[in-house]
Parts: C-alpha cells; sequence; structure tokens
C-alpha cells in the first residue's frame, strides 16, 4: 500500500487536521481514562461557569484539562506500540508502561492543585 503524499500546503494541512480528529474521537470514544477524565473536564467547566470564575482561571483550568488529555493521549498510543511491538508480558515493556503512566499522573496531579487553588476557597 502506497501513501501519497499531498504536496498542496492547504489541503495537506486540512488532511493532518482530519487525521487529529479522527484519532481525538477514537481516544475519547474507546479509552476509559479519557472518557472519566472529559468528563470531569465537562464538570469543572461547570463549576466555572457556576462559580463565575476569572479569565485568568479559566485559563489555567482549561490549559490544565488539555495538558491531561494529551498525555493520556500519548500514554495510550506508548501503550499500544508496545503490546503491538511485544503482546505478552516483558519486564522492559512493563517499565517503559509504568512510566507513561507516571507521566499521566503527573500532569493529573497539576490539574488537581489548579482546580484545588481555584475552586477551594469558594467553597470554604
Amino acid at each position: 500500500m502506497e501513501v501519497q503524499k499531498d504536496n498542496s500546503f492547504f489541503t495537506g494541512r486540512l488532511k493532518s487536521i482530519g487525521f487529529a480528529v479522527r484519532g481525538a474521537i477514537k481516544l475519547a470514544t474507546t479509552e476509559h481514562s479519557v472518557m472519566v477524565q472529559s468528563s470531569i473536564a465537562v464538570l469543572m467547566i461547570i463549576a466555572g461557569f457556576y462559580f463565575e470564575i476569572s479569565k485568568t482561571e479559566w485559563m489555567f483550568q482549561i490549559l490544565a484539562f488539555g495538558l491531561v488529555l494529551s498525555i493520556e493521549g500519548l500514554n495510550t498510543a506508548v501503550e499500544k506500540i508496545a503490546d503491538f511491538i511485544h503482546p505478552d508480558y516483558h519486564e522492559r515493556i512493563g517499565f517503559i508502561k509504568d512510566i507513561a503512566a507516571g507521566a499521566v499522573f503527573f500532569a493529573a496531579m497539576a490539574a488537581m492543585a489548579i482546580g484545588a487553588l481555584i475552586y477551594l476557597p469558594r467553597l470554604l
């Protein structure tokens, strides 16, 4: 199967955007952790409107959602590649997957800290 490269800047970018949207939809509809994180993001957006957070707080909140979902997407890609390369359990593959999951953990902790800084003062 030969892939033809689109040398036109505009149509090439449109195709790239299409691939990205398709990947985002696959990620959001097949990965349970992304479904959970997306649901939390929706709840936090509702909370943002309810508590009338500032523009700066909106920027941090959106950045936090984007960070977590992006890192989760990369983690999923690493896991899928690792499973494709070595479907059976292997200690080194497990180590690689753990590191990728650790990156998601760091992003999620940062997002939780941002959420706490924005919402705890309003709740207390």
